[in-house]
C-alpha cells in the first residue's frame, strides 16, 4: 500500500448512516485515521429515541467511537484531536466533561481539543464528537 492509499472502514456493529447520507465511519490514511462524527445513537437501535441526558449520550457517543476505532484496529490512545459539538454548551460541558474524562484520563497524554456550541445536531442530539488519531506503521 502506498503513503497516498486510503482505506475506507465501514463498521458492520455501528450506527448505519442517515440513509440521506454517505460518508464511511471512519477513513484511514498514511497512519491516519479520521472517525466520523459519532451522535448518541444506539447502533443497535438506531431508530430508538436518543437518552434523554448528556451524560447518557455522551457515553454513547464514545461506545460509538469504540466500536469504530476497535474495527480498524486503534483505540483511544492513539488519538491526537477531538472535536465535541454540544447543543447546549453552558448547560452540558461540565456533565459531558465528567465522561470525556473517563476515555482522555489526566494522568495519560491528552489530544488537542476543541468544542464548540452548536444551534442543532442531527436527530435533535444534545452532543456529537469526532476524532482524529495516527499510529506509526508496524503497530
Amino acid at each position: 500500500m502506498t503513503q497516498d492509499a486510503k482505506i475506507h472502514h465501514h463498521v458492520p456493529d455501528a450506527a448505519p448512516p442517515p440513509p440521506s447520507s454517505r460518508w464511511s465511519h471512519a477513513v484511514e490514511a498514511a497512519g491516519w485515521l479520521y472517525v466520523t462524527g459519532q451522535l448518541p445513537t444506539d447502533p443497535d437501535r438506531p431508530e430508538a429515541a436518543l437518552p434523554p441526558g448528556i451524560a447518557e449520550q455522551a457515553e454513547l457517543c464514545f461506545a460509538n467511537l469504540a466500536r469504530i476505532l476497535a474495527h480498524a484496529g486503534y483505540g483511544f490512545g492513539d488519538t491526537v484531536f477531538v472535536r465535541i459539538y454540544l447543543k447546549e454548551f453552558a448547560r452540558d460541558f461540565r456533565a459531558f466533561n465528567a465522561v470525556y474524562a473517563r476515555y482522555f484520563p489526566d494522568d495519560g497524554p491528552l489530544p488537542s481539543r476543541t468544542t464548540v456550541g452548536v444551534a442543532a445536531l442531527g436527530r435533535d442530539a444534545l452532543a456529537e464528537v469526532d476524532l482524529v488519531c495516527f499510529r506509526q506503521s508496524g503497530g
